[in-house]
């Protein structure tokens, strides 16, 4: 088992916004039932223990793209959306921030007592995990959010978040029942957080001697340098940079949705008649369902989907957000009766994009591609935070070239 990376997450205050909070409840449970469909329940589970994938999926919600505010954002839509189908679904979310994590216990009882679990078990589970990150590890970071996702088949992931009160930044830390053949050896999917030089780790697999017990994990232990794994380094500003970006791959995205004959081509696949910008979002949400986890070391890109709250890299176009949660959810519930073709058409505009990324290697021209974002924000009532394009009067969107 490896760690799959380190990423810095710059704390950020302040609530989300309910008119982005509904909308990632929508888009959020949409995109987790559509991986359910084409794959698995085991493979949604595989996604969150994943922090680069984490990161963009985020993302590409609406949420900005570097921040901590992710993690709890993300997991408090999900526990919203998917635990009211989870009869259907077969995937429960227990915890979350502050209180909400101390009722975990009582949560993953009530799901065991209903499915047949060792309701026990989960519980030491749960505790367990947080203790390890909470005292295993003397990184300097206390846990403050607990998330526990359970299926119908007992396999579970643990998402939970640290503060660092010292140096204002946060650490994610990714749990996978999959992954996990000893609880004080190598446990972790992945550790999100910045890299931070030499740390105290008990749970490394060269601890073993100062083990006594699994739940006296205080003995002293070699130390644990970190630096070996691969990093996602979060900047502490806003802004998404040219260097955040993977300019062939958006440069792919921008041409399907733009290009005429690929816009054509794309509207298609997708048995909808759909316009570009529409399409930009649809490439890049259907790249997170069928992507493979190659694809997510570069999670600022998939900002360009739907902006980010805060405004950066531009405001939520919410006539955007709402006309490609509506395919999708057309998709979605198509599938449900029988009729797969417009849901598998998100398999196809993925692989798509990846072949005249492939073929033709465009690349964005990062620059434009922001300032035609930020014209056409009023049009499409682009919202932030901070400011509400939708109250100023509408611009025609105007025509740019997007490449180099």
């Amino acid at each position: 088992m490896k760690r799959s990376g380190f990423a810095d997450l710059p704390l950020h205050g302040g609530r989300v916004p309910e008119w982005l909070a509904q909308r990632m409840e929508k888009l959020g449970t949409a995109i987790a039932e559509s991986i359910v469909y084409h794959y698995s329940a085991s493979e949604f589970l595989t996604r969150l223990s994943d922090p680069f994938w984490f990161q963009a999926f985020g993302a590409v919600m609406g949420m900005d793209w570097h921040s901590s505010g992710i993690t709890t954002s993300v997991m408090s839509a999900l526990k919203r959306g998917l635990n009211p189908r989870a009869h259907e679904l077969g995937i429960y979310v227990c915890g979350g921030r502050g209180r909400q994590s101390r009722n975990t216990p009582t949560e993953l009882l009530i799901i065991a007592d209903r499915k047949g679990f060792d309701g026990g078990e989960l519980v030491r589970t749960s505790r367990l995990t947080a203790k390890i990150d909470n005292n295993a590890i003397a990184d300097g970071f206390q846990i403050y959010l607990h998330s526990f996702v359970l299926t119908a088949a007992g396999e579970w992931v643990v998402v939970q978040q640290g503060l660092n009160d010292t140096n204002g930044l946060a650490r994610r830390y990714h749990w996978h029942s999959a992954t996990v053949r000893d609880f004080v050896s190598e446990p972790h999917t992945g550790i999100a957080g910045e890299n931070r030089g030499t740390i105290l780790n008990l749970v490394d697999a060269r601890a073993k001697p100062a083990q006594a017990a699994l739940l006296e994990i205080a003995s002293e232990a070699p130390d644990k340098v970190l630096g070996e794994v691969r990093k996602l380094v979060m900047p502490r500003g806003h802004e998404v940079r040219m260097r955040d970006v993977d300019l062939e791959r958006l440069g792919a995205v921008l041409a399907v949705s733009y290009e005429r004959q690929l816009r054509d081509f794309a509207s298609l696949l997708l048995m909808e008649n759909l316009g570009p910008r529409t399409l930009q979002t649809l490439s890049l949400v259907a790249e997170v369902v069928h992507g493979t986890p190659t694809r997510f070391d570069d999670p600022a890109r998939f900002s360009f989907a739907l902006g980010g709250k805060d405004g950066h890299p531009f405001p939520v176009p919410l006539k955007t957000y709402d006309e490609s949660l509506g395919v999708l959810r057309r998709a979605v519930g198509a599938a449900k009766l029988g009729h797969s073709e417009k849901l598998d058409g998100f398999k196809r505009l993925d692989r798509l994009v990846r072949t005249v990324e492939e073929r033709y290697k465009p690349v964005a021209d990062f620059e434009r591609v922001l300032a035609h974002e930020r014209a056409i924000s009023t049009g499409l009532g682009g919202r932030s935070v901070l400011f509400d394009a939708a109250r100023r009067k509408p611009v025609r969107e105007k025509q740019l070239s997007l490449f180099g």
